[in-house]
This record gives structure tokens, C-alpha cells and sequence, in this order.
């Protein structure tokens, strides 16, 4: 069979056996781990990246947000990349350059370098996830697919774990770069390694035509809020011409996303699926929820490290806790999500997130590791009691054919949340400590807290130190329970709102989701 395999001179791949296969499976599932492992990696590394280069940490959260919307942009291509080029030689060439990316991202000498390379690594990342799961479909015989999906299942649930924990090993021991090199063997190793075992296996490849005006607008409208979300805090948000100008790009490409994208006869995205209510709304309930958990999850790391003086390792270790009770609370979830209304677990799964985010609103700095690492512990179990649901919900209410095109839109909308959530709880979170803190320096008298200090032995300029250093750990710990506050309503709103969508008539066939 030729390199490349077009309609006319195609032939159905001979299947894989035996080590082959389960080789092949491997593969695969670990592509789609280094994939999902660097959307946490670098939570728990932003203050030292930030140190490093020199940068504040809301600008070293860069990293996470210009990683999420390369990706969130590539996601809708990979369908049609993988019918012009062939599924096979996509996934190796997006292994491969992930692989590259990385490394360039861990030898990065400034922030700038590293940004463009982790837009390079989100772009070559996107497609990685959805064709992992299609090549493992497409290999395996259907009595082994169960199998297979389940090998690529564990990889999926254990990523988000490893990524806080790996990410503060790494960046403890063996410097922030090291979170990134560690992926370079594993992507371009497997890269090839597939394109060799799996080169028999391509598939049919047509000329499609690719939505371009859509596209072009897509990254125009995306680029631009994204920008300015990055870019608010440092420039006075609306003072400046450059934010007012990014605010108006964002806000009519999305307009003319919008028009062009519900006109065109092959749309990029086929915003058509928000026709039905159970679509529409579910899609606000996983914007609020993804929104709210990533907020929460880039705030925490952040507030154990600069507020409670943690290492990136401990740091890490706590956060990884989230994905535990998760790993075994998904198979149940799954299995309930066709038997019981799917409404009712994500109220309680999304209840559940909300409580226990209400518990971590009241917070202390005298809490220690075990206080801290349970609460985020207790938060895992209700995580997979939404996605699964979710999914059966929104994915129930489109036609067959709509399914592929409904999942790839679902996955935009939360990687964009994420990306979103992100950049607009930084400006949160500091503003309000910027604010807090003044109002707890007019609220004390600081003199008479210094003289006390003095007192007791303390030399007047550490007492100042001292009390400056109190006061701003202080504003930062309101801060911090404010921003989990508000995720608790958010939470809770979304819990609420759930009960607006229809009930599923009945099971929902998952395997176009792919």
C-alpha cells in the first residue's frame, strides 16, 4: 500500500494479532496520557516558571492558557485532518511534534519562547485524545474493544493525578524544565513507533474541503479574548487602547463566527446542534462546572506555594488527590448514567462539588497537609457523576449523525472554559488581595502592632517586615476563600440548573464520541 492511501488505490489493513496489538494498545493509551498529563502538569510549576523567567504569576499562568486554547482551536481540524491525511500518519505526526514542542518548551530562556511552544504543543495535543480512541477502535476486533477502551480509560482517569504530583517532583528536584522534557522520549519514541507498527493500518483518505473563513474566524475571535484576558491586568483592563481594541476583535469575530458558521454548507463547526434544549443547556452546565473546577484547581497550587510556603511537591501531592476517589467512582457512574436520570447524579455529583468547595471557602493558614490533601480528596468522587452524565444527557439529545460533530463541540466548550476560567480568577484572586489588604491596613492600627512586636524583642525594621508580611498572608487567605466561594455558587447554580433539561428517553449510543 502506498504512503498515501487515497479512496481509489485503498485496501482494507490486514489486521493486528497477538503482541502487535496489545503493543499497538500501549501506544496509543500512553499518547493519550502525555496528552492529558500536560493540561495539569504545570499547575503546581507556575510559581517557580513565574521566578524563574521573571515574570508575575498571573503572566506565568500563560502557560496553562495559551496550551488550552491551541487546543481547544485544533480539536475542531482533527476530523478533517484525519480524512485528508489518514488517521495513522496525523496521530504520528501530532505525537512527533507534541514531542518536539516539549522540548522546546523545557529549554525555553524566556517567557515568551515558552509560550509559543506550548501554543505548538496544544496544536500537535488537540488531535492526539480523539484519535487515540479512534485508532483503538479501529484496530481491535469488536470482542476486544471493551478491553482496549478500558486500557485507554485508566490512562485518561490516572493523568490527572500523576500531573500535579510528577509536575512537583520534577520541578523540585530537577528545575521547572524538566516537567516538559520528561515527555520527549515517551511522544517521539511513540510517534514513530506507531507510524511503523501501525503504517498497514491507514485509513481511507478524500479531499474534503476544510471550512477556511471558519477557521480563520475561530482563531481571530478566540485569539483575541484570550489575549485579553492575559493581558487586562497589566494594561488597566478598559483604560487601555490595546484592551478596548483586543475586546472588539474578540467580540466581532465572534459575530462573524457566528453568522458565517450557521450559513456555510460545511461548517467547521456545526453550530446547528444548539437547536436542541438539552444540548444548549447542558453545554452552560459544563461551562460552569469546568470553569468553576479549573479556578479552583490553578488557584489552590498557587495559594499552598506562595501563601502557605509549600514546595511544588507537596503542592502537588495535594492537588493529585482530586483524581483518586475519581479512578474508582467513574466505573459506577457509567454504569448508573443508563439506569438512573441522569439528572439526578449530576445534581448530586455537582451538590456534592459544591459543598465541599463551600468547606475549602473557610479555609485557615494553620491548616496542615492531611486537612488540606482530604478535602481535595473527598472532591474526586464527585467528578465523574457529572461528566458521565452529562455526556448521556447532551449526547442523547442530537441525531446520529450530529454525534461526532456534538462531542467535538462539547470539547471545545470545555477546554475553552478552562482556558477562560483561567485567566479571569487570577485578576480576581489578586485584585482582591490587592484590595483586602488595604482595607486591613486602614482597619489596624500598624503602629501599635509594631510597637507590640518591639516589645517582645523584635527590632523595629523586622516588626514592619513582619506585620507587612502578616497582613498581605492575611488579604491573600480572604482572597483564596472567596474565589472558592464563589465556585461553591457556581456549582450550585449549575446543580440547580440541570433540572431545566429534559429527561433522556433512553440509553444513548457512545461509540461515534470518538
Amino acid at each position: 500500500m502506498s504512503a498515501s492511501a487515497t479512496a481509489d488505490t485503498y485496501k482494507d489493513p490486514v489486521p493486528l494479532t497477538g503482541i502487535t496489538l496489545w503493543l499497538c494498545g500501549i501506544l496509543l493509551a500512553m499518547a493519550n496520557f502525555v496528552a492529558i498529563l500536560d493540561v495539569s502538569i504545570a499547575n503546581v510549576s507556575v510559581p517557580n516558571i513565574a521566578g524563574a523567567l521573571g515574570v508575575s504569576t498571573s503572566q506565568g499562568t500563560w502557560v496553562i492558557t495559551s496550551y488550552a486554547v491551541a487546543e481547544a482551536i485544533a480539536v475542531p481540524l482533527t476530523g478533517w485532518l484525519a480524512m485528508r491525511f489518514g488517521t495513522v500518519r496525523v496521530f504520528s505526526v501530532a505525537l512527533i511534534g507534541f514531542g518536539i514542542a516539549s522540548f522546546l518548551c523545557g529549554i525555553s530562556p524566556s517567557l515568551e519562547i515558552l509560550v509559543m511552544a506550548r501554543i505548538m504543543q496544544g496544536f500537535c495535543g488537540g488531535p492526539l485524545m480523539p484519535l487515540s480512541q479512534t485508532l483503538l477502535l479501529t484496530i481491535f476486533p469488536k470482542k476486544l474493544q471493551p478491553a482496549a477502551m478500558g486500557i485507554w480509560a485508566i490512562t485518561t482517569l490516572v493523568a490527572p493525578v500523576a500531573g500535579p504530583m510528577l509536575g512537583g517532583t520534577l520541578c523540585d528536584n530537577f528545575g521547572w524544565g524538566s516537567i516538559f522534557l520528561v515527555n520527549v522520549p515517551v511522544a517521539i519514541g511513540a510517534g514513530f513507533l506507531v507510524w511503523r507498527v501501525l503504517f498497514s493500518q491507514e485509513t481511507k483518505t478524500t479531499k474534503a474541503r476544510v471550512d477556511t473563513v471558519g477557521l480563520g474566524l475561530l482563531v481571530v475571535w478566540v485569539g483575541a479574548l484570550q489575549l485579553m484576558l492575559d493581558l487586562g491586568k497589566e494594561n488597566e483592563w478598559f483604560s487601555s487602547p490595546l484592551i478596548v481594541t483586543l475586546g472588539l476583535v474578540a467580540l466581532l469575530g465572534f459575530i462573524a463566527f457566528l453568522i458565517w458558521e450557521l450559513t456555510d454548507s460545511n461548517p467547521i463547526v456545526d453550530l446547528r446542534v444548539f437547536r436542541y434544549r438539552s444540548f444548549s443547556i447542558g453545554m452552560v452546565c459544563m461551562a460552569l462546572m469546568i470553569g468553576s473546577f479549573f479556578a479552583i484547581n490553578v488557584i489552590g497550587p498557587l495559594w499552598l506555594q506562595n501563601n502557605l510556603g509549600w514546595t511544588a511537591s507537596w503542592a502537588g501531592n495535594a492537588t493529585g488527590m482530586v483524581g483518586v476517589l475519581a479512578i474508582f467512582a467513574a466505573p459506577i457512574a457509567a454504569q448508573l448514567a443508563v439506569k438512573v436520570d441522569p439528572r439526578r447524579l449530576i445534581f448530586l455529583g455537582v451538590g456534592w462539588l459544591a459543598i465541599i468547595t463551600f468547606i475549602r471557602g473557610l479555609s485557615t493558614m494553620d491548616m496542615s497537609f492531611g486537612q488540606i490533601a482530604f478535602l481535595i480528596f473527598l472532591t474526586g468522587v464527585g467528578m465523574p457523576f457529572f461528566f458521565m452524565p452529562l455526556l448521556q444527557i447532551t449526547m442523547g439529545a442530537v441525531k446520529p449523525e450530529e454525534t461526532a460533530n456534538a462531542a467535538g463541540l462539547q470539547n471545545f466548550i470545555r477546554t475553552m472554559s478552562g482556558a477562560v476560567a483561567t485567566s479571569f480568577v487570577l485578576t480576581i484572586w489578586e485584585n482582591g488581595a490587592t484590595s483586602n489588604r488595604a482595607e486591613m491596613v486602614n482597619g489596624i492600627d500598624g503602629a501599635q502592632s509594631v510597637q507590640l512586636l518591639t516589645q517582645h524583642g523584635v527590632s523595629p525594621e523586622a516588626a514592619v517586615g513582619l506585620f507587612d508580611r502578616l497582613v498581605s498572608a492575611q488579604a491573600l487567605m480572604i482572597s483564596t476563600n472567596s474565589v472558592f466561594m464563589g465556585a461553591a455558587v457556581l456549582f450550585a447554580a449549575c446543580a440547580l440548573i440541570v433540572w431545566i433539561v429534559p429527561r433522556p428517553k433512553g440509553p444513548v449510543d457512545m461509540s461515534n464520541l470518538h
